[in-house]
């Protein structure tokens, strides 16, 4: 081991004025985001404020993505660079390693919400949730992102305190994730400036997309702000982390287990079982270690509970803390096959969801910018009292919208497989009579939501006026260096060190015991209890260099430990995408040697477009679950081939309206044109928005051909003719719809051929019906 050889101090001077920006990024980035939210909430009870006649891009299926994306993106994000540059700064002694590098994390983030906002209310959009932006943007994220992280670990790499705190860990495991997520889910095939294909299709495409998804609910909206938390939480109680060595446990097993749970978005799908049970498993798992975290910080408030009757700050901490251990509970039990059989398309998810977003994000940010603004300014918080207010008044507005989305989430599934006990029929056919009983609970929802706002704007104007009465300031301060740091261990050792050959040890037998056969479910439980016996003898004397245990070392080395979470994070992901990705595909043959499953027409595959464009997805799915009522209402349970041909898949997440897998023959074209059109025409009382502007906007059908080419290098089936013949088979097919459209409405001139409305009519009239028995396979 070296030795030290001597001590200096030198001079820090912090770089605050990022950090000032990204907060007030934060506050009116997410209020506009909230306001979006509301008008969605009012367009859900009152659909004449679609506007759909005058304002096609502010219909809900449009501005549903935007207001997601603004939430997440904009005030989530920019509060949660602001904390990490504040924190990162104090907790490592040292500046920011670039200005140049901050600038550009700062402004290019805005401007790539400013993309956000300026295309996903025009269709442009890829139709994933939490990944909507399309190709170009996607480029802007990923080069945003990598400024943000070679500042971060540059800065980490010059730092001036070896030893790397508890959220660093946090921060470390956001920036590497966020990263792999990102890049794997959004890889696509450009078409055009504003339009591309995902190259994963079907159940690939799924998997894939809730790996990123329920992720990007961990690493972006968890991780970071539990690294906020462990941060400003012990400043602001001024009372030291409870637990450090809950701390470790509460960090290693988050990271490692929950890349594993996405798939529990999709039970009782056409994935594979497999998936479904792994996804559930790992998700029940995640409660020990979330309510880990929530304990630890809410014990480090021991000694000081007194002062959240009077400190703001500690009051929003306190809530969110509590709103994460709420939501980190019922997260895995919504993932219970049998709860999720009642929960999911439902509102309970909307709930849940919110709970996380308002409760957790939305305090922790509010307490943390009441923290924060102050000394950014040299002054005093300007109202302590509205300060209180806002904090009740937020308080009631998400109990509000959290109870509502229960109540209504809950009601809608009980009556969606409600049947006649002498019959055996659905109880509730008619989708608007369940849609009648739970609009009470849409208005309530509104309302909780108008409250929070009305405390997010009170505290818009508490730190506007806080900041006008200071002057901003440049934090400074002095630190010891030394210029020899001892070494207790290489990376090599550490990486490979014996807690981490027994943790991969410890995963081998688990599977082993778990695979079902007895001779190796034996060995692996022998194993296993050889292997408790071992790390009992470990912990007797866990240290390499004597006095100093692993993971204290770990954490003096960052290079170490960003590769073990790399590869604690990466584990999950192999096992659930590469199977997927490696296997040789096989298209279903029917009998006489043709595809099942045939490839969409040069019309239905624009129609697609309509439907992804439009937002489509947001309202309705396209999975109908291998349940009896589900069966009785829609028709046979989806199958996975069914959606193999698909980029991006959309079997949906939320059922505001009815499922549409097997929608195609139920209704005439004239049906589905007017229902476009207006839909109380066809269905009173519904709460669908009209989309006229469809009947009258063009598409180019000579375009088709670019989309069917990069169809068929995604591996879409077409031929060389089918492409060639595209925009000939394109026009014909949209006059023969054209032609029955006006035959049946008795129309004296036909719908225009190249409208929007007639491609995406002949896409719904496709759904269910291109399903042939499969009497074989071919390799793809």
């Amino acid at each position: 081991m070296d030795t030290l050889s001597s001590l200096t101090t030198k001079r820090i001077t912090y770089d605050d004025k990022v950090v000032r920006q990204f907060i007030f990024a934060s506050v009116a980035w997410g209020l506009i985001g909230m306001l979006v939210g509301l008008i969605c909430a009012l367009q859900m009870a009152f659909h004449q404020l679609n506007f759909s006649e005058y304002t096609p891009f502010l219909v809900f299926s449009r501005l549903r993505p935007l207001h997601t994306n603004a939430v997440i993106f904009a005030l989530v994000g920019n509060m949660m660079f602001a904390g990490v540059y504040y924190s990162t700064q104090r907790l490592l002694k040292t500046r920011l390693a670039s200005d140049l590098l901050s600038g550009i994390h700062m402004w290019g983030w805005q401007l790539i919400i400013l993309g956000a906002a300026l295309t996903l209310p025009f269709g442009i959009t890829q139709s994933k949730e939490y990944a909507e932006l399309e190709w170009f943007l996607d480029l802007a994220v990923v080069l945003v992102w990598v400024a943000f992280a070679v500042n971060f670990f540059w800065t980490l790499a010059v730092r001036n305190e070896k030893h790397i705190y508890v959220a660093i860990w946090f921060y470390i495991s956001t920036i590497i994730t966020i990263a792999m997520l990102y890049i794997v889910n959004n890889l696509a095939l450009p078409v055009s400036l504003t339009k591309s294909y995902g190259i994963f299709a079907g159940a690939q495409d799924a998997l894939t997309q809730w790996w990123y998804g329920h992720n990007a609910v961990a690493f972006f909206l968890t991780t970071p702000i539990l690294g906020i938390m462990y941060y400003f939480l012990p400043k602001a109680a001024d009372r030291p982390v409870y637990s450090y060595r809950l701390s470790i446990v509460h960090f290693w097993a988050l990271v490692f287990i929950y890349i594993w749970a996405g798939p529990h978005h999709l039970l009782y799908t056409a994935l594979p079982d497999w998936a479904q049970s792994l996804g559930m498993v790992f998700s029940l798992m995640l409660w020990a270690p979330s309510w880990g975290g929530m304990l630890n910080g809410l014990l480090t408030l021991r000694g000081a509970w007194d002062r959240v009757r009077s400190d703001p700050v500690l009051k929003f901490f306190v809530a969110g803390v509590t709103f994460y251990g709420m939501s980190t509970f019922e997260g895995p039990l919504l993932s219970v096959k049998s709860v999720s059989a009642l929960g999911h398309y439902t509102d309970w998810i909307i709930g849940h969801v919110h709970g996380g977003a308002l409760g957790w994000n939305g305090m922790m940010a509010a307490g943390m910018f009441y923290w924060l603004v102050p000394r950014l300014y040299g002054t005093k918080l300007h109202s302590k009292g509205a300060a209180d207010l806002h904090f009740w008044i937020a308080m009631i507005g998400i109990l509000f919208y959290v109870a509502s989305m229960w109540v209504s989430g809950i009601t809608s599934g009980l009556m969606w497989r409600a049947k006649d006990a002498a019959t055996g029929a659905l109880q509730y056919g008619d989708w608007v009579e369940m849609i009648d009983k739970i609009m009470p609970m849409y208005h309530m929802r509104a309302l909780g939501g108008l409250l929070f706002i009305v405390g997010w704007l009170m505290m818009t104007w508490n730190l506007w006026k806080t900041a006008r009465s200071g002057q901003p300031v440049q934090a400074e301060t002095e630190v010891s260096v030394l210029e020899k740091v001892p070494v207790q261990a290489s990376t090599a050792r550490l990486v490979f060190g014996s807690p981490v050959i027994l943790t991969v040890a410890g995963l081998v037998l688990a599977y082993l015991m778990s695979i079902g056969e007895a001779g190796l479910a034996i060995l692996g439980l022998v194993g296993f209890m050889m292997l408790v016996v071992v790390v009992a003898f470990k912990l007797r004397a866990a240290s390499l260099g004597g006095q100093f245990t692993w993971h204290h070392i770990l954490e003096g080395r960052p290079l170490a430990f960003s590769l073990l979470v790399t590869l604690a994070v990466l584990v999950g992901g192999l096992v659930q995408l590469l199977p997927g990705i490696v296997i040789q595909k096989e298209i279903p043959l029917a009998a006489g040697g043709e595809m099942a499953v045939k490839p969409y027409t040069p019309l239905e595959l624009a129609g697609r477009d309509v439907y992804v464009s439009e937002g489509c997805y947001v309202c309705h799915s396209q999975m109908i679950r291998p349940f009896v009522d589900e069966k009785l209402r829609y028709g046979d349970p989806s199958r996975i081939e069914e959606s193999m041909w698909d980029h991006p898949f959309q079997w949906g997440s939320k059922r505001t309206g009815p499922d549409i897998a097997r929608v195609g023959g139920k209704y005439p074209d004239s049906w589905h044109y007017k229902h476009m059109i207006d839909p109380r025409s066809m269905t009173p009382r519904s709460n669908m928005p009209g989309y006229p502007s469809l009947a009258t906007a063009k598409l180019d059908h000579e375009r088709i051909v670019d989309n069917l080419k990069a169809m068929k290098a995604l591996g879409v089936p077409y031929t060389k003719e089918d492409i060639a013949t595209g925009p000939e088979r394109y026009l014909k097919q949209a006059r023969e719809v054209s032609g029955r459209i006006a035959q049946q409405l008795e129309m004296k001139q036909p719908p225009d051929a190249d409208s929007k409305l007639i491609a995406l009519v002949a896409y719904l009239q496709r759904l269910g019906q291109n399903l042939r028995p499969v009497q074989s396979t071919a390799a793809k």
